[in-house]
């Protein structure tokens, strides 16, 4: 049966840039409410103490929590060689990282789609640069998992590989036993995509899910379009959501999911409007996950 973690997307300014959160405070907020783990963040500021990192684990399981995932956004897709080089020891310090904190699986992605990196080169670029880091993770005890992004929160450029296309193409790319899909029903969306037909394209490669509802405070996919280039960070009209309140069908989802054996974790990524909303989102999934497993 899945299992549920959340992500502080909420406080994502706090914990990574004016340090104004600590992160015991967000472990003391994730313990209140009925979830199984936390999904840890690259970017926290606290992260850079490496002695903090048994620390955390502790911290967590003493509260009853797991940190069974770890999000981080290596960027593979730059045209100059050195650059990539510096994004895989990024990637294997982050692996590391992950596995002190109890981690199985630590996110990849592809990188930013800059406007001159072309499609071939571009999944040249992160292949190449997935499979340097594979064997690595493998000896730490840690899968690598690629999501289906939509734009970090401190890119300029959005996902590289964002539409199903290019993200299939990249996933079958790379067979091997320690990397998966980080399956995020949300970003399709964005893509102008059916969260359902790549789910059907991608079940059997999934290990992990981020669980959200966006919406557009305002305007169109196609004004979306027009501000997330060159810019750093997710455009303003872009909102995450109550999950179950949003574009998502999770009954299809879930479907899906259960019908490949998926047993893996769920993070949480809303309580942007508060911590009240967070824990309707987390009451909304373990009804749905008792219901299809």
């Amino acid at each position: 049966m899945p299992r549920l973690a959340a992500f502080p997307k909420a406080y994502m300014n706090e914990l990574c840039r004016n340090g104004e959160m600590r992160v015991e405070q967000w472990l003391d907020i994730a313990a209140g409410l009925e979830i199984d783990g936390v999904e840890w963040y690259a970017g926290f500021l606290e992260n850079s103490d490496r002695s903090n990192w048994t620390k955390f684990r502790r911290s967590a399981r003493a509260r009853g929590l797991e940190i069974p995932m770890f999000c981080c956004s290596p960027d593979f897709t730059h045209q100059d060689p050195g650059f990539r080089s510096a994004e895989v020891q990024k990637e294997k310090f982050w692996i590391e990282m992950a596995a002190e904190l109890g981690a199985q699986s630590c996110r990849v992605l592809s990188g930013q789609r800059r406007p001159e990196v072309s499609r071939d080169d571009g999944l040249r670029y992160a292949a190449d640069a997935i499979f340097e880091c594979l064997e690595y993770a493998q000896s730490m005890g840690v899968t690598l998992v690629i999501e289906n992004h939509y734009k970090d929160d401190f890119w300029e450029f959005p996902e590289f590989a964002q539409h199903m296309d290019v993200f299939c193409d990249l996933v079958e790319r790379i067979n091997h036993s320690s990397f998966g899909v980080n399956y995020d029903p949300s970003n399709a969306f964005l893509a102008g995509e059916d969260p359902l037909d790549l789910l059907k394209r991608v079940k059997s490669r999934v290990v992990t899910m981020h669980a959200s509802d966006r919406y557009l405070s305002q305007g169109s996919i196609e004004d979306l379009r027009a501000e997330e280039m060159g810019v750093e960070g997710y455009a303003q009209r872009l909102c995450h959501g109550e999950i179950g309140q949003g574009l998502n069908d999770y009954d299809g989802i879930f479907r899906e999911l259960c019908s490949v054996g998926f047993d893996g974790w769920i993070s949480i990524e809303d309580g942007v409007d508060g911590v009240e909303q967070l824990r309707r989102s987390v009451e909304f999934l373990r009804g749905k996950i008792a219901l299809y497993w």
